[in-house]
């Protein structure tokens, strides 16, 4: 150090420090996705609604349970002589199959339901997701051509010359790596 020049202090942390603000920071986003997912339910049609909870039951380990209880009385009812009781559905139990057949449809189109509300969200998501590696992108270009541009001045050329950092500063044609890509794709 040099006569006149003042010691350069440590920083010190601080109620709000970088730390604080990236905490804040990262609260918004998942305020901003929980607020985004929030919308996405609300916009469920009733039928939905009904769909997704019976989708969760289907998918419920009571659901299993009770249907394996259902299943055993049934067949001890019909099997075994219960005192008084009637067999109303004797062996091989047609009834059962037929409940249990019905049952299966409308298991499958509950879940069919669920699976297209899911795939549509997820196709939301996705295409949220390409908007914002774009943007990403086009930042980052625009970073980096800056970045080029103040290492030449400050004098660091072989830096602002590298062939990579050239190349990445470079506007992406996203219709180019899109083509690209679709002719490297073996065909089916």
């Amino acid at each position: 150090m040099t006569l006149g020049q003042t010691p350069i202090e440590p920083l010190r942390p601080s109620e709000d420090t970088d730390s604080s603000k990236a905490q804040g920071h990262l609260q918004e986003h998942i305020d901003l996705i929980a607020k985004h997912e929030q919308e996405f339910l609300e916009q469920r049609t009733q039928s939905e609604k009904i769909g997704d909870r019976m989708a969760s039951l289907i998918g419920s380990l009571t659901y299993v349970a009770t249907h394996v209880l259902l299943f055993a009385l049934w067949i001890g009812w019909n099997t075994f002589p219960l005192g008084s009781l009637p067999h109303f559905d004797p062996f091989p139990f047609p009834l059962l199959n037929f409940l249990f057949a019905f049952e299966a449809i409308l298991v499958a189109a509950f879940i069919l339901m669920r699976q297209s509300r899911i795939s549509r969200r997820s196709e939301e998501r996705d295409h949220l997701m390409l908007q914002i590696l774009l943007l990403t992108e086009r930042e980052i270009t625009a970073v980096l051509g800056v970045d080029r541009q103040i290492a030449a001045r400050v004098g660091l050329h072989k830096v602002a010359a590298n062939d990579e950092i050239t190349q990445l500063s470079q506007q992406t044609s996203i219709d180019d790596v899109a083509q690209g890509i679709k002719e490297s794709l073996p065909s089916e």
